[in-house]
């Protein structure tokens, strides 16, 4: 009988949980439904902040047969300096989601390393903050609830910190790594170099067939402005598309281990039926047992 009462303590337990994981996964369902309308509305800006940045840089660069004379266009071949910025989330209970982003961090690092480049580490997100200095590796900035209600003016201010140290010349490159949203059920982890501006991902032409008319001498204080708003967007949408990869991820680990759950409350539903049914066979013995010695 007591074997009994532990079984249906267990079923009980289980039910709970899976309750609880059910609730979770609705949560982080509505959650990513918000979070996708406002990744796509942010993808607007974005795309047409860059189309922009292009065609100014475009024009730049086909009156210099040098290229863009600009600080956050110039390319070093062997940096000395590299910024890690990197997006986790406050919260686990989300399968890999944190572990991939920490992985392609320590492989970067390591990659570094190997060729004597020196890295600072600038993390956004409690699970991020704790396994680094957990494993007491430096980081030389952090901040807590960023990624978990991304802030455009609260980006802006981390980020402008970073890119402040670039222009001042303490780093040479700046990497903005986070763990992003593809779809319901998938996601990706996305690598970018924010500065200097990689032109490549620009697509910028030999010549510039826009009809964008810029004075001369503006040329350069409208690109410092762009490129400004351009590395702030571009920490802003990483948040946002972060926000709504965990959401995701939530929502996945939530859905599997319900039907776990589930599939537990079955099997020790079955384990109940059996030690019950032994139970009472057992009485049943007994009690032939019984009227037997009686005669």
């Amino acid at each position: 009988m007591a074997n009994l009462k532990e079984i249906k303590r267990k079923i009980g337990s289980v039910k709970n949980t899976q309750k609880t994981t059910n609730a979770m996964k609705l949560v982080s369902s509505a959650k990513l439904k918000r979070t996708e309308e406002l990744a796509k509305k942010s993808r607007v800006y974005s795309e047409k902040l860059t189309e922009l940045l292009t065609e100014i840089a475009a024009k730049m660069q086909a009156s210099n047969a040098n290229g863009i004379d600009n600080v956050y266009f110039k390319k070093t071949q062997s940096p000395k300096v590299v910024d890690i910025v990197f997006i986790t989330a406050d919260k686990g209970l989300c399968g890999g989601f944190n572990s991939q982003t920490i992985k392609r961090v320590r492989e970067l690092i390591a990659g570094y390393k190997a060729k004597d480049v020196k890295i600072r580490l600038r993390a956004v997100g409690r699970k991020g903050i704790d396994y680094f200095k957990f494993n007491n590796i430096e980081l030389n900035s952090e901040i807590i609830g960023l990624s978990a209600a991304p802030d455009f003016k609260q980006a802006s201010e981390f980020i402008s910190e970073v890119a402040e140290s670039y222009v001042s010349g303490e780093t040479d490159k700046i990497i903005l790594i986070h763990n992003g949203y593809v779809s319901m059920i998938a996601q990706e982890i996305r690598q970018n170099q924010v500065l200097p501006v990689d032109t490549s991902k620009l697509e910028i032409k030999s010549t510039s067939t826009s009809e964008l008319e810029v004075e001369p001498d503006d040329d350069d204080t409208l690109l410092d402005a762009l490129v400004k708003r351009y590395v702030e967007y571009t920490m802003y949408y990483a948040l946002i598309d972060s926000l709504a990869a965990e959401h995701s991820a939530r929502m996945q680990a939530m859905d599997a281990a319900t039907t776990n759950a589930k599939e537990m409350v079955k099997e020790l539903t079955v384990k109940y039926n059996k030690a019950r049914q032994e139970a009472i066979t057992t009485e049943l013995i007994e009690i032939i047992s019984g009227m037997e010695s009686m005669k």
